[in-house]
């Protein structure tokens, strides 16, 4: 997760130094906009708008450390929509307070805000209805679930009901860990949620829930053009059956680590890629499709198929090599699960 931070005074920057040590393994980055001594924190010396812009495009979460109304200001011309924006958290710069002011559910900004707050001894100031009513959110329950959300308005039907004491169902193909909550068991609804990859709607009324079980392993030729990657990837997609909605993160070879449209394909379609060493692919174990071109210019026998199975979780190989316009794709699927016991992180 890349975290960015931004204070306003000098007892901002000090605070701002505490909240940092809360994301021990994230990519997190201090600013600071103030006169005033920043203690060693680098100063913007762009416009806070310019600042809130390039934050807003590039960063999972951004933490203002002064006053909320700065926050909401400053972040206000960049809001989209809930599935797209940043979790967006303000705290004071006494560290009272910790307020999620954006995307408290998808993007995590309630998850973070209470983390954040045990870690400084500040208190969380959660609003979200189903939170603070002990209810399960369900939006926020597929993302810790790693499940896309097909269809948004649903899902605000579904909160909606569970907010009301209305009945909602369950239906799930993929097998489920922990006691479904008692918002979610009814026998008889007209509104539910259905988690699989098949398109049955079994309520009138019916929240999809896509597992998100696929990773690509991407090979390309040097400075292949973004829509070529696009175009490959939704053959290979259209190829194994599935979409992108299935797609949980990207990976190739290292010498691929600086490739524009490799890269441009994953942030638009906001994908975590990793990039593995030639002694690392080598190492995964498995049989994979061989070319002596590959392994001449790689050290690496086949980069797709190696590199989608080293970057899932215990993944298998759906789709082979699938080439074309110097771009190759594999698909690895990862054995799935939902777990309620995650539903109030």
């Amino acid at each position: 997760m890349k975290v960015d931070i931004i204070a306003f005074s000098t007892k901002g920057c000090q605070k701002s130094l505490d909240i940092a040590g809360c994301f021990p393994e994230d990519e997190v980055n201090l600013f600071a906009k103030t006169t005033a001594d920043s203690v060693g924190i680098e100063k913007v010396e762009c416009s806070m708008r310019e600042w809130t812009e390039r934050s807003f495009a590039e960063c999972d979460a951004i933490v203002f450390v002064g006053a909320v109304g700065i926050a909401v200001r400053e972040i206000a011309p960049f809001i989209r929509n809930k599935t797209v924006d940043p979790a967006v958290i303000s705290v004071d710069e006494l560290g009272r307070f910790c307020i999620p002011i954006l995307s408290g559910h998808i993007g995590g900004a309630n998850g973070i805000a209470v983390r954040v707050a045990g870690h400084i001894g500040a208190v969380p100031v959660v609003t979200t209805a189903t939170d603070i009513n002990g209810k399960i959110a369900i939006d926020a329950w597929a993302v810790n679930n790693d499940l896309s959300i097909v269809n948004l308005h649903a899902a605000k039907d579904v909160a909606a009901r569970i907010l009301s004491g209305d009945p909602v169902g369950f239906v799930s193909d993929v097998p489920v860990k922990g006691d479904v909550p008692p918002e979610l068991s009814a026998d008889e609804a007209s509104t539910g949620v259905y988690v699989g990859n098949g398109d049955a709607r079994p309520f009138e009324t019916t929240l999809r829930l896509v597992p998100r079980d696929c990773v690509l392993g991407i090979g390309c030729r040097r400075d292949t053009p973004e829509e070529d990657i696009e175009g490959m990837v939704s053959r290979a997609l259209a190829e194994a059956g599935i979409s992108m909605r299935n797609v949980r993160a990207a990976a190739s070879i290292d010498l691929k680590k600086d490739e524009a449209g490799l890269l441009a394909f994953a942030s638009k379609h906001s994908l975590p890629i990793t990039f593995y060493t030639a002694d690392e692919l080598n190492a995964v174990p498995g049989e994979f499709s061989k070319s002596g071109f590959v392994q001449s210019v790689t050290a690496v026998d086949c980069v797709c198929e190696r590199s989608a199975v080293k970057a899932s979780r215990g993944g298998r190989i759906i789709l082979r090599k699938y080439a074309g316009d110097g771009v190759t794709v594999a698909i690895a699927r990862e054995d799935f699960s939902v777990d309620f016991t995650r539903y109030r992180k």
